[in-house]
């Protein structure tokens, strides 16, 4: 088949999960034998007209939709201007006639969405025009919420918020309409747009992210010394790491945090890591390289104060045989079976994380031994069968639309 990718963020361009999940994604479609090709942004500063790249395998277009700022730099930004910016790109045509060109170009037999924010909600409207099946696949809540974060212990809105996230959960309803077919990657997620009334003619499945096969990247077993837990992810409040930053100081373990990452507060970790010896900054580690960073530690943790979907690095850690200590929020919970693959923790809760840590901390040579019992819980969500049930779905998806 010959697959397009649409997403408003691809490598080099990237901010987290979602981005390793469609690189590995296409990658694997590609070594399938199926054409793909990719549609995403890029910063204004590498020019406004759509480029071909072709510096990877595959065939890459990139476009700087127009509009105040490309979506990496939106935390540089007040609210107004966010506010304007989320706007131009509900209305703006502008990414939306690139993309039909291209797909004019390259007449796909089927379209893959990911997260539209940033290169125009228009874009289903453009697919729905030109007949072509569309897969749409959910990564968080960016259709409900502008910032895509609900955050613990603020789900409740004044009646400016609420009258204002109404009437965008309007627009992003009445700009998707209903592609052929939503995936999923957690019930949280699922639950979570039924209940706003999105996609009611869709089908609809729930698929869980696909885990990198770290089946030749085995965890050491432990080399003695003290707890070593890591952090990977955004470096934002919202996924928790100043909480943890700050409770790691008042944990009594003699524990070490390595943390990889990049993000708004990479100056603050960059700061923490310089006055405490038991903190070390990784800077950004590519996905290729953290089955590495999994092989020295003991433990992910996972502080988010968000709402979080299905996040791949829980994935990626369980697959490298490491237990995830996680605080109990949205998708999370479907992944970790508690005391045998991880532990779970109530976010923001200062005593409940230093009470998992401790009990990680004793239980540390235990995990440690459990490695291919860990592996084994992801083990039905390795790429190689993702890319399979993904090709299925696809092909049906093709063929109902040619009734």
């Amino acid at each position: 088949m010959k697959i397009g990718i649409i997403t408003n963020l691809y490598p080099p361009f990237a901010r987290g999960g979602a981005e390793n999940v469609i690189v590995r994604t296409v990658g694997q479609l590609m070594a399938m034998g199926h054409d793909v090709f990719v549609i995403t942004g890029h910063p204004k500063e590498l020019g406004t007209k759509c480029v071909l790249d072709r510096s990877s395998t595959e065939r890459i277009y990139r476009f700087f939709p127009k509009n105040i700022y490309f979506i990496l730099d939106d935390f540089k930004y007040r609210w107004l201007t966010r506010l304007t910016w989320h706007i131009r790109d509900a209305v703006s045509w502008h990414g939306a006639e690139h993309v039909r060109a291209i797909l004019r170009d390259e007449q796909p037999d089927v379209v893959i969405t990911h997260n539209l924010k940033g290169i125009g909600l228009n874009i289903p409207s453009v697919i729905a025009d030109l007949h072509i099946p569309h897969v749409h696949v959910v990564h968080d809540l960016q259709l409900i919420v502008p910032s895509g974060l609900i955050m613990f212990g603020q789900e409740q809105y004044n009646l400016f918020e609420r009258t204002a996230y109404a009437t965008y959960r309007c627009i992003c309803r009445a700009k998707f309409g209903n592609p052929d077919l939503v995936i999923f990657p957690s019930q949280y997620l699922k639950d979570m747009y039924e209940t706003n009334h999105f996609f009611p003619k869709s089908e609809q499945v729930m698929m869980p992210n696909p885990a990198p096969n770290y089946a030749e990247n085995k965890r050491k077993g432990r080399s003695g010394g003290p707890l070593k837990l890591l952090f990977v992810g955004q470096l934002g409040a919202h996924k928790g790491l100043k909480f943890l930053l700050d409770i790691l100081v008042r944990c009594k373990e003699d524990a070490r945090l390595y943390v990889a990452g990049a993000g708004p507060m990479k100056e603050e970790v960059e700061l923490a890591a310089a006055s405490d010896k038991r903190i070390v900054f990784l800077g950004y580690t590519p996905p290729e390289e953290l089955a590495n960073v999994f092989s020295v530690v003991d433990a992910l943790i996972v502080p988010s104060l968000c709402y979080e979907n299905s996040p791949t690095v829980i994935y990626e850690s369980l697959m490298a045989g490491v237990p995830v200590l996680a605080s109990r929020i949205g998708g999370v919970g479907e992944l970790i079976r508690e005391g045998e693959t991880g532990m779970l923790f109530t976010p923001g809760n200062e005593d409940d994380l230093c009470r998992v840590v401790h009990q990680m901390d004793a239980r540390k040579d235990e995990f440690a031994q459990r490695r291919e019992e860990i592996r084994a819980s992801v083990s039905g969500y390795v790429l190689e069968a993702y890319a399979k049930n993904l090709t299925e779905i696809l092909k049906n998806v093709v063929e109902k639309h040619k009734k």
